[in-house]
């Protein structure tokens, strides 16, 4: 029997209006919708940012799947297992199934875990992947920042892989977009400081959504509680305006070396 086809489906950063047209006219028609979320009790942000796009005379089933918010593979693999066996079950039908995820379905995404194990589990299967508005965009448009320009180099950076990490990129890259930063807040502004980069950075939440928040100097955060979906922005402008003809010397001296 021939198995249905997958979507992953990005619905980008937060704000309704910026879902692809692609993607509002697959949420409209698809026969099933696959919602991940970090437990039974949450809501999810992905159901949230489609919700305004739903056809209410379409038929659809919602199927909600955990995927938890943890590192630990013994909590981890048990739930998405569970998640990948609800889908093959439609997909096994013979029905499409879009799987919706926040963001850009393959940057940091769940979607990735679902398109991978999937796929070699079933070569034939057909997969179809609707690329979303990252927040990785969003946020510096938001706080009106460019983010690279010129000859800049940019790194985006899970703030999990640990302060080293981070202090290494910082030396290596001009702009430096740093993920989830909720854990490492505390850490990072002290790194910050030490590498006289505070002033260059900026924190952003919930971006393009009602509750967003911006916060240019992050000194303010100390002692305060930042939330999962959080960057930090870290923009040096030592290597930008090559276009207008303002070279920073190691640009422009630098075959001489």
């Amino acid at each position: 029997m021939a198995l249905g086809k997958l979507y992953g489906i990005g619905v980008g950063p937060g704000a309704p209006d910026l879902v692809t047209l692609r993607a509002y006219n697959l949420i409209r028609s698809l026969p099933v919708l696959a919602v991940p979320r970090p437990n039974p009790y949450a809501s999810s942000l992905a159901f949230r940012i489609m919700s305004p796009h739903i056809d209410p005379e379409h038929k659809q089933e919602h199927l909600f799947l955990e995927f938890p918010m943890t590192k630990d593979p013994e909590i981890l693999i048990p739930a998405w297992n569970k998640a990948f066996a609800e889908i093959e079950t439609v997909l096994k039908r013979g029905e499409d199934i879009g799987f919706v995820t926040q963001g850009d379905p393959f940057l940091y995404s769940t979607f990735i875990y679902v398109h991978d194990t999937l796929k070699e589990k079933y070569p034939e299967l057909s997969i179809e992947v609707v690329p979303g508005v990252s927040s990785v965009m969003a946020v510096p448009i938001v706080a009106g920042m460019p983010l690279v320009d010129g000859q800049e180099r940019l790194a985006v950076i899970p703030a999990s892989y640990g302060l080293e990490s981070i202090r290494r990129a910082l030396q290596d890259f001009d702009a430096i977009v740093l993920m989830k930063v909720s854990s490492v807040i505390e850490g990072l502004i002290t790194l910050l400081e030490e590498e006289g980069l505070l002033d260059a950075a900026y924190y952003v939440e919930r971006a393009t959504t009602d509750e967003q928040r911006i916060v240019r100097d992050l000194r303010e955060l100390r002692g305060n509680r930042c939330i999962y979906f959080s960057m930090v922005v870290i923009n040096k402008k030592t290597r930008s305006g090559v276009l207008k003809g303002h070279k920073s010397a190691e640009v422009s001296h630098g075959h001489h070396a």
